[in-house]
C-alpha cells in the first residue's frame, strides 16, 4: 500500500501524519523513535484529503473545540496490538484506563506487559488516545512523544491533576 504523508505545527510540536487515500495510518513526532512504527514508503502529499481533515480536526482539539476525532484509521500491526489499538478509542475524552483496564477489556486481563507494548507501538498518536492510559497508581508512564506531550494533552483534557511519574 502507498502512504503519504504531511507534516505539521502543534503545540507538542512538529507532527507528521501518514496516510493512504481513504484512511490515516499515523500521528508521529518529531523525535519518534526508528521503527517504532513501521509503514511502506512514504512521500509528501499536502493536498491528500485524509492529511487535510486530520489536520484540521487536530487543530480544533487543540484549540479546545474538539473531542472526538471523525478521520477513518488505518492500524497496521499485528491482531493483538490492534485489539489494544481500538480499545483505545473506547476511551472518553477527559478520562483515563489503567493498563490493566485494557488488558481485562481486550479480553487478556494477564496481559499488562503486552498492552504496555502495544500501547507503546500505537501509530496514531493523540487520535487513538494512547496518552489516556496511565499506570495503576495514576502515575504517567512512558509516552512516544515524551511525558511532557503527555501531561500536556492530559492537562488539555481537564485531568491536571495527574502526576509525573518520573
Amino acid at each position: 500500500m502507498s502512504y503519504v504523508f504531511k507534516m505539521m505545527d502543534s503545540p507538542v510540536g512538529p507532527l507528521t501524519l501518514i496516510a493512504n487515500e481513504s484512511r490515516l495510518a499515523a500521528v508521529l513526532w518529531e523525535n519518534d523513535k526508528p521503527g517504532r512504527v513501521l509503514l511502506s514508503a512514504v512521500r509528501e502529499q499536502g493536498e491528500n484529503r485524509v492529511l487535510q481533515a486530520t489536520e484540521r480536526q487536530l487543530r480544533e482539539y487543540f484549540a479546545g473545540t474538539r473531542k472526538h476525532f471523525e478521520v477513518d484509521l488505518d492500524f497496521v500491526g499485528t491482531e493483538f496490538q490492534r485489539k489494544v489499538w481500538q480499545a483505545l478509542l473506547t476511551i472518553p475524552f477527559g478520562e483515563t484506563r489503567s493498563y490493566s483496564d485494557i488488558a481485562r477489556q481486550i479480553g487478556s486481563p494477564k496481559a499488562v506487559r503486552a498492552v504496555g507494548a502495544a500501547n507503546g507501538r500505537n501509530p496514531i498518536s493523540i487520535i487513538a488516545p494512547c496518552h489516556r492510559v496511565i499506570g495503576a497508581s495514576g502515575s504517567l508512564t512512558g509516552y512516544a512523544g515524551g511525558l511532557a506531550a503527555k501531561q500536556f494533552l492530559l492537562a488539555l483534557e481537564g485531568k491536571q491533576t495527574l502526576a509525573l511519574g518520573f
